[in-house]
């Protein structure tokens, strides 16, 4: 049939089709006027996802509008993901920031914003990407700086800079894997990759096939741009992806020759080496030459670091000692109960239920106040990593148990642990305390000794094992140069008392077993070091029992006068009545909120304080059974202490009335973290609790005063920043992993600004973060470029404080 339709000249169709644009912009622009009244009126109504909503669709009708509309866009974005937020609604909550970043790709406070939701649901990875994306938009943005370096802190730790900075260290693993390559061992597995600088070191040497492999997204994909800054992406395959998953031919095409790794820490087998070698050894590498045998080394695997030696030493040292164990009973007049056992979380217990790193570590050789050796280092144990047999061993074998004399008296705090690491049969590295290196040492803090005082002629035993791939010692006791063994050192070593010698050595050793009996089914609580350390420190709790009890005395005082007033009228109302008022009146109690982060006795300490009802925040139940046994212990009733994270149903709004008719009488914030930095959004706590006071109330601490002093150090300068290409052999890391430079929260001498605090909790009680028995550690911020100065120079310091982040820059 033929088609009816007349077709319309060129010209008329032209005209046609810009009367229907006229028509459609028109219908368009009423649309989007209509929408942006809808969504005005929805923010004033605080529906906020319909105002999103409506705001989504007049920039996709009218993207012109873009800067007109931004900042309420940003406004109702923030409100609707807070909202999500609450809801859990985590899908939603990205989608909307996805199709925020798609209309504004180039807004920084948006990409920041992205970046703190995610680093709160835990995607420390993925924030860290919009932190950097919001840093580069905008280089002054400080929020983004600060939310940047906090992260980066978690993703990129100090030491893969001492590390990198670690002269003596590239050489040898360069001398090393550039003689293996040299002799035939082509193919080459990088285990736990890092900056790639392993591999680079491999394909340089000449091998044919390098493979990296690195788990953690932010240091694989640092690793790809030092790789491809280094001109080596076409030699070097990068997988983002744990050794164990890797499988031939999916990954990689077949077996390798040489595997490298440097997946050791203070404890040599705590980053997994000897699970992952046990996999390759089994799945990537070919088998191992024989003695004797030759033939290309192509065809034959080995890895490298070869072996390693690990050796240990008991120490003496304060600092240690006062943050693993509590060494006070009485703490501003509270008592700690005999029935309470505190422990840090790297006491090795054989029976934990989950896997706890057994140590802690630590620089010896620049240990504040210094440590003492009470015994010669011992060797414990030689591990070979060319021998699947042996790694395999590890994990079942029986403890070993080793018995080492002690030569001089002192107190016996730790042992210390460090090893040396054989890359081959020439070339080894050593991470004693003797030795300026980037490793710091393994630290097995010593608990449950009667007596921890050793002296010459003792012989310190414990067992030695690798249980859950660490190195774990444990069953620490001390055998007597008096008696064959001081059984009340020891609560596991009954089967030795056969050892003994007579009848009356025996008895002796029996009547100092049962005195060990009550520790033994003490409640044990477990702390971290930093609150080990707080328990320790009688200034700070002496301070704060001052102050809590002038504000106390002070509202007792006031309330008094109002009951006494109130009592004298109830007096006159009942003698012109005639009736007798006999019955008084309970008076109400004083409320007091403790909100530090952690365990804290405070609250114990002030309702010891007359009529006070404390509130405690603290979370864990082990830490509320034991703040319960430490109140009965006081004679305080326990029902008195409330534990306020019980009556809050959001832990966010921790802050709120006791009741609905009462105010606090003393909030208690944390204004400093144990690491040196102001504690997050603390400025916001402050403004909301003042609002919750009583007349009369306070807030502790009622300012803070912060201090600086500019040093000259090269050790936090390493521990900042990799310091050129000298360090790393020529191949360009610097500017790269450099980006995520950190705050360091530890003392040191380098050319930065060292802060600390003075907190005053009123005009005359003042606590000290920088003293000695100070809990809290020295922040410091690192210069980008050293600055040199002549006596007599002046240099300006721009220091802002901006949502509870403190950033400093020196002028000169």
């Amino acid at each position: 049939m033929p088609n009816l339709r007349p077709r319309p000249r060129r010209g008329a169709g032209r005209g046609a089709r810009a009367a229907g644009r006229g028509a459609g912009a028109a219908g368009r622009d009423e649309l989007v006027s209509r929408s942006l009244q809808s969504a005005e009126h929805c923010l004033g109504a605080q529906d906020f996802g319909t105002a999103y909503a409506h705001y989504l669709l007049v920039l996709s009708l009218a993207p012109e509008l873009k800067d007109d509309v931004k900042e309420t866009f940003q406004y109702t974005l923030f409100r609707w993901a807070e909202e999500l937020d609450a809801l859990s609604r985590t899908q939603d909550l990205l989608g909307c920031y996805e199709q925020a970043l798609e209309l504004f790709p180039d807004d920084e406070v948006i990409c920041n914003s992205m970046g703190e939701h995610l680093f709160r649901m835990g995607f420390r990875d993925e924030a860290a990407g919009y932190f950097r994306k919001a840093m580069k938009l905008n280089p002054d943005f400080s929020d983004a700086k600060e939310n940047f370096y906090r992260v980066a802190n978690w993703l990129v730790e100090r030491w893969h800079f001492i590390m990198l900075n670690d002269t003596r260290r590239n050489t040898i693993y360069n001398a090393a894997i550039q003689k293996a390559v040299c002799l035939g061992s082509k193919s080459v597995l990088d285990i736990g990759a890092g900056t790639g600088i392993l591999s680079m070191f491999a394909k340089k040497a000449g091998a044919h096939l390098v493979y990296a492999c690195e788990l953690s997204k932010t240091m694989y994909e640092l690793a790809c741009d030092v790789v491809a800054a280094n001109e080596m992406e076409a030699g070097i395959k990068l997988l983002h992806m744990k050794s164990l998953d890797i499988e031939i031919p999916k990954h990689i095409p077949e077996r390798v020759s040489l595997v490298v790794t440097e997946t050791v820490d203070a404890g040599l087998f705590g980053e997994g080496i000897v699970e992952s070698l046990i996999h390759a050894w089994e799945h990537l590498l070919f088998k191992p030459k024989t003695k004797g045998e030759n033939g290309n080394c192509e065809k034959y695997g080995k890895v490298i670091p070869a072996s390693a030696v690990i050796f240990g030493m008991a120490v003496e040292c304060a600092e240690i000692r006062r943050h693993h164990r509590v060494g006070v009973k009485d703490i501003a007049g509270i008592c700690l109960p005999a029935s309470v056992k505190f422990q840090s979380p790297a006491y090795s217990s054989v029976d934990a239920e989950e896997t706890i790193e057994p140590y802690t570590t630590e620089k010896m050789s620049r240990v504040p106040g210094g440590y003492l050796a009470l015994t010669e280092c011992f060797e414990i144990m030689t591990v070979n990593f060319n021998n699947l047999q042996e790694l395999k061993s590890l994990a079942t074998k029986k403890p070993d148990k080793i018995g080492i004399p002690v030569i001089k008296e002192g107190i016996l705090d730790a042992i210390v642990v460090w090893f040396v690491l054989q890359l081959d049969d020439e070339h080894s590295l050593s991470t004693s305390p003797s030795e300026e290196t980037c490793w710091e040492q393994a630290v097995y803090p010593v608990h449950d000794l009667a007596d921890y005082w050793i002296k010459p002629g003792d012989q310190v035993m414990m067992e030695v094992s690798c249980q859950d791939c660490y190195l774990r010692i444990q069953s620490i006791s001390v055998f007597n140069s008096e008696h064959e063994m001081d059984v009340g050192r020891s609560f596991t070593k009954n089967k030795d008392l056969l050892s003994l010698g007579n009848e009356a050595e025996l008895c002796s050793a029996l009547a100092n077993l049962q005195t060990s009996k009550p520790d033994a089914v003490a409640q044990t609580c477990v702390l971290e070091s930093t609150e080990i350390a707080l328990l320790n420190n009688i200034p700070y709790h002496e301070g704060f029992k001052m102050a809590m009890k002038k504000v106390l005395s002070s509202l007792t005082l006031e309330k008094l006068g109002q009951a006494m007033d109130t009592q004298c009228q109830n007096n006159e109302m009942s003698c012109e009545s005639g009736q007798n008022n006999s019955e008084q009146s309970v008076p109400e109690p004083l409320y007091v909120l403790d909100v530090s982060e952690g365990f804290s006795v405070l609250p114990v300490i002030a309702g010891t304080l007359g009529q006070v009802k404390p509130y405690s925040s603290v979370e864990k139940d082990q830490h509320r059974m034991t703040l319960d046994l430490i109140s009965e212990a006081n004679h305080f009733p326990k029902e008195t202490l409330e534990f306020w994270l019980r009556h809050v149903e959001d832990e966010s709004a921790v802050l709120q009335r006791p009741k609905s008719d009462k105010l606090w009488s003393i909030i208690i914030l944390d204004v400093i973290e144990p690491s040196g930095l102001i504690q997050q959004e603390i400025m916001e706590k402050a403004a909301i609790s003042r609002c919750l006071l009583q007349s009369g109330g306070k807030i502790f601490p009622q300012y803070v005063l912060m201090f600086g002093l500019l040093v000259e150090s090269q050790t936090l300068v390493e521990e900042n920043a990799v310091q050129g290409t000298e360090r790393t052999l020529g191949f360009n890391v610097a500017p790269f992993i450099n980006q995520f430079q950190v705050c360091i929260c530890k003392s040191g001498q380098v050319t930065a600004i060292p802060f600390w605090y003075h907190m005053y909790l009123d005009d005359e009680i003042r606590l000290d973060t920088s003293s000695e028995a100070s809990h809290w550690k020295q922040a410091a911020v690192v210069l980008d470029n050293p600055i040199q100065v002549e006596m007599g120079d002046e240099l300006v310091l721009n220091v802002q404080h901006h949502k509870s982040n403190v950033s400093i820059t020196v002028k000169q």
